[in-house]
């Protein structure tokens, strides 16, 4: 479905997401983690009835509308946000960390997280929201979280963003040197004075080579 010309007479929702940065770091220095992934994502959360008409779409056969909140709407991340940021408000910062589907549970204490567990999953039996069990995480004290490693010990670097950035051909003009420096942002933290190194590649990108990296 191509919702365009309604995402453009929609107004945006301000609704802010969460900072990357400080939900990441919050989740360092647990003993024990539960990553839980939402089940279908935004097809959780039902369409108001009077809206339902603006998402219709036309088949060999009928017109059918969504009873659910599809995908493609220009305001589905701030709704979905706000729905896991209200289900959560009485443990968001203290044992759990939202980011849109993506729910860390934490535990500084391994004798807690039994208990933390029992509450997150009261909150998610009383909203009816479903989980995805194949990417879900129990028990463990490492794991992947919005594109980073998260530790006890602290931040990793994924070794998946780094094939991405090694893999990149070297860029060939100004619009491919802007999408190599936005893979670059995601290893920013993980590289000494990386303002200073990835400012030598803003010039143009002929004089632009990734030599840094390798070092």
């Amino acid at each position: 479905m191509d919702y365009t010309n309604l995402n453009n007479a929609c107004p945006k929702d301000s609704f802010p997401l969460p900072r990357i940065d400080q939900i990441v770091n919050s989740t360092t220095g647990q003993w024990m983690l539960l990553f839980l992934d939402a089940f279908s994502g935004c097809h959780q959360i039902p369409m108001t009835p009077v809206d339902k008409e603006k998402t219709a779409f036309i088949t060999p056969h009928e017109l059918y509308c969504y009873k659910v909140m599809p995908f493609g709407l220009k305001n589905v991340d701030a709704t979905y946000q706000r729905l896991m940021t209200k289900i959560f408000r009485p443990l968001v910062g203290r044992t759990v960390e939202v980011y849109i589907d993506d729910i860390v549970v934490k535990s500084k204490i391994r004798e807690y997280h039994t208990h933390h567990l029992q509450e997150v999953f009261h909150l998610l039996r009383r909203y009816d929201m479903k989980l995805n069990p194949s990417k879900c995480a129990f028990g463990i004290s490492a794991g992947k979280f919005l594109g980073f490693m998260v530790t006890y010990r602290g931040i990793e670097v994924s070794l998946e963003q780094i094939k991405v950035v090694m893999g990149a051909p070297a860029p060939r003009n100004k619009k491919e040197l802007q999408c190599f420096t936005d893979k670059l942002v995601a290893l920013g933290r993980f590289i000494a004075r990386f303002t200073d190194k990835i400012a030598t590649l803003l010039p143009g990108a002929k004089e632009s080579r990734c030599y840094w990296v390798d070092g």
